[in-house]
């Protein structure tokens, strides 16, 4: 299936004093500095050295910081370590262990394999993302990833006509990820897209954050990014990528379908059956926002043409 890569205009490049460890960030914000303009969040390639796609940012967006590292790496939702939002950063270093590492491909392709996690990786350019991330428990970042676009990985692996689904299985291991002993949900975390959802160029398997390896309670070493939707379709520690024909049993729907659809788009006016989904907390700000449909993506918006999106939520 050959999609056109279109220009991606979630906003521009982060300001130099934010994120100083990519010299294409340092380029062009000495260069919109010069304009008189500070610029603020990017959605760019740039695995060659120039950034690419940076366009406007939607007009409700306020402008957009990155989230400090601190705060990235210090507070997070991932319950195979506990369910404070403190306790993977403080258990998945000591026992996650991201290698050695193996990603299965398997289902309904025709170049199936089972990879060490160099192999996965190799011979797929690595590029930089910054993208919004929106939680469904109404907080949000922005989050400066590395990684490889998931499409490149689909076309890797040759899916057959029949196959309409990827899914996502991450690590079962309780050894490793004590949280699993626990009956919080029913593991493994299991997660899925649509064939033209994983096809997408926004889609990203993140392979780090902020120019350095994914941390271990970030999802070492390998993570879904699906921006447009809520952080728990962002499945983290993967191990295994399924093609089907039938729509998998995510872990959220699964769990509690009446609160968390399978699409888990964002969409601020569908709100949560406990709280509103209208406004979001951006970490490290005391105001809330307004939320933006897609989170702001509406280059994803042809994706759901004619459907109900209060219904598919």
């Amino acid at each position: 299936m050959l999609i056109k890569k279109p220009e991606i205009p979630s906003s521009e490049i982060t300001p130099e004093r934010l994120y100083l460890s990519r010299r294409e960030f340092i380029g062009a914000s000495a260069v919109a500095l010069a304009a008189g303009t500070i610029p603020a969040v990017a959605a760019c390639d740039t695995a060659d050295g120039a950034a690419e796609g940076a366009a406007a940012a939607p007009p409700a967006q306020q402008r957009d910081e990155l989230t400090p590292l601190e705060d990235v790496t210090g507070y997070n939702n991932f319950y195979e370590f506990g369910t404070d939002k403190e306790d993977p950063a403080r258990n998945a270093p000591r026992t996650l262990r991201p290698r050695p590492w193996t990603v299965v491909v398997d289902g309904l392709c025709d170049r199936p394999g089972r990879y060490a996690f160099d192999d996965f990786v190799r011979g797929v350019a690595q590029v930089d993302r910054t993208y919004r991330l929106r939680c469904v428990e109404a907080w949000s970042m922005v989050i400066p990833w590395r990684g490889i676009p998931l499409r490149d990985i689909v076309n890797r692996a040759r899916p057959r006509a029949g196959a309409r689904f990827v899914e996502f299985t991450t690590l079962h291991d309780p050894a490793q990820m004590p949280g699993q002993r626990r009956d919080v949900l029913d593991w493994p975390y299991v997660e899925g897209l649509r064939m033209d959802e994983a096809m997408h160029p926004l889609a990203l398997l993140a392979t780090g954050l902020y120019g350095r390896a994914l941390p271990a309670q970030n999802g070492a070493p390998l993570r879904l990014v699906v921006p447009w939707k809520y952080g728990f379709k962002s499945i983290k520690s993967i191990v295994r990528i399924r093609f089907t024909d039938r729509q998998p049993r995510t872990a959220w729907n699964v769990s509690a379908p009446q609160e968390y659809g399978f699409y888990a788009n964002v969409n601020p006016q569908v709100d949560h059956p406990r709280w509103s989904q209208a406004r979001e907390r951006r970490i490290g700000e005391f105001r809330r926002r307004p939320t933006l449909m897609f989170n702001g993506y509406n280059e994803v918006a042809s994706l759901y043409s004619g459907m109900d999106l209060r219904r598919n939520y």
